[in-house]
């Protein structure tokens, strides 16, 4: 079964955007949790300027599904924050400061030595982790010799050439990528703009996929459809 990981941060994006605590980060979390998630993710930012540190604290003790914290492991506060709430999963991601969204993968030949080292900090706390990669066999393979349990493929790319009508051509990176991952042993995970429309054909041709976080199209979909009607849609893209 491959499991949905329901990103928060619009919620808290829109919080920010008036102050105050409408709508209730929390809540979307434990609303999430209650409409059929099968975990949570965050993202939170030096910036803070949508999840903030706090509601990442905030957040954990609550929660009875998976936990996902994405994040820059080069930024010690991220680091720190992670240590103290131990999620289930911790997902690497090599954002830039300032950055607006993640937009591409690790080279992890090229931060090989770094990202051992940081994974190791991490699994010693019992915390199972995942790097952030573009649909790159070479990539895949740098990401097995790190020590990770996970790759999460970046799947920006695929979802673009999907819309524009080229299924074929916009899966074959991903499922080459994937079928090297099972082979080293690499668990499976998928996220960025994938949507109703093109989930389900992920899934299809990757039926070993692990998890997908989805965010952004998720929430624009609730404001039409309803957050709990919509969580449940998504579910039923991932069905065996």
């Amino acid at each position: 079964m491959t499991k949905l990981s329901v990103n928060i941060n619009k919620f808290a994006t829109l919080r920010n955007s008036r102050g105050g605590n409408n709508p209730d980060v929390l809540k979307a979390a434990i609303d999430a949790q209650r409409f059929g998630a099968d975990g949570i993710t965050v993202h939170p930012r030096p910036d803070e300027r949508h999840i903030r540190y706090s509601d990442v604290r905030a957040i954990r003790p609550v929660i009875t599904t998976e936990f996902n914290i994405e994040g820059n492991c080069r930024e010690k506060k991220f680091v720190d924050l992670v240590l103290e709430v131990k999620p289930h999963q911790v997902t690497l991601v090599p954002d830039e400061t300032g950055q607006l969204t993640s937009d591409h993968g690790w080279d992890t030949h090229r931060h090989k030595d770094y990202l051992k080292e940081m994974i190791a900090v991490f699994k010693a706390a019992g915390i199972r982790t995942s790097l952030f990669v573009d649909p790159d066999i070479r990539m895949v393979e740098g990401a097995a010799e790190t020590g990770t349990d996970r790759i999460e493929l970046y799947t920006e790319m695929y979802a673009r050439k999907f819309a524009a009508g080229e299924r074929q051509t916009a899966i074959e990176p991903y499922r080459k990528a994937a079928l090297r991952a099972k082979e080293l042993g690499l668990g499976l995970n998928a996220g960025h703009d994938l949507d109703l429309k093109n989930l389900k054909f992920l899934k299809q041709n990757i039926p070993w996929l692990l998890e997908v976080s989805i965010g952004h199209a998720l929430i624009c979909d609730a404001i039409y459809l309803g957050f709990e009607n919509t969580i449940q849609l998504y579910k039923r893209q991932l069905l065996e």
